[in-house]
């Protein structure tokens, strides 16, 4: 009976020990947990800011890059860098800028027109002075395999008259009605001025009123 009393008292404490340690082990918090909480959290906030931080980054860049434009416009446009008394000497505005860029391109296209307009006046003067060139060089030709000929009745100052005021009419018409703008249309314009300005008839009358506005000159 001793024993077994003596077993019986040491089975109480040991059971009284493992009841005092499972409280005291689920009263201790999971330290584990929360450190894994901890770094999950800091983790989020550290992807956003660095988010955040891009975001800002490219909005600057993107406003550096349309600063930069409105300053190579200001740059460009001479309108931009000339005073305007109505504004003094503020900075010109971003609708002002646009503006003036969008003037002065319009100013641009015009000048451009005109100077297409211009090119293609020369080029219908060129090939009409070349069309006299030949005929010149034709008509000296002619000369100088008959000296003689027609020496006595007209001087060759009359006849250069004669012929630079029937090439003068003929420009007229040739500068009215020839397009340079591409070869096929130079051809088609070149044969149908032929065709109605060249006939013999049409020759005569110019030769005949160029001769009859020489001999009002001479006499």
């Amino acid at each position: 009976p001793a024993l077994f009393m003596e077993n019986a008292r040491k089975g109480s404490i040991v059971s009284r020990a493992n009841s005092i340690g499972s409280t005291s082990a689920s009263s201790v918090p999971n330290t584990d947990d929360e450190d894994s909480d901890y770094h999950q959290e800091t983790y989020k906030e550290s992807y956003k800011d660095r988010r955040r931080r891009a975001h800002t980054q490219a909005e600057q860049k993107r406003r550096d890059a349309i600063k930069k434009g409105y300053d190579d416009l200001q740059a460009i446009v001479p309108t931009c860098e000339q005073q305007d008394f109505s504004i003094g000497s503020q900075k010109l505005s971003k609708a002002i800028v646009l503006q003036k860029t969008i003037d002065y391109i319009q100013f641009l296209h015009k000048e451009k027109k005109k100077q297409e307009e211009e090119v293609s006046t020369l080029r219908k003067d060129v090939m009409a002075l070349k069309i006299m060139k030949v005929n010149y060089e034709q008509i000296v030709k002619a000369h100088q395999d008959n000296p003689n000929e027609g020496k006595d009745q007209v001087s060759d100052e009359v006849k250069f008259n004669v012929f630079q005021g029937i090439m003068d009419s003929l420009f007229q018409s040739f500068n009215a009605s020839i397009s340079v703008t591409s070869f096929q249309e130079l051809s088609a314009c070149v044969f149908s001025w032929i065709e109605e300005h060249c006939k013999p008839q049409t020759l005569r009358d110019i030769v005949i009123g160029v001769l009859h506005q020489l001999k009002s000159q001479l006499y």
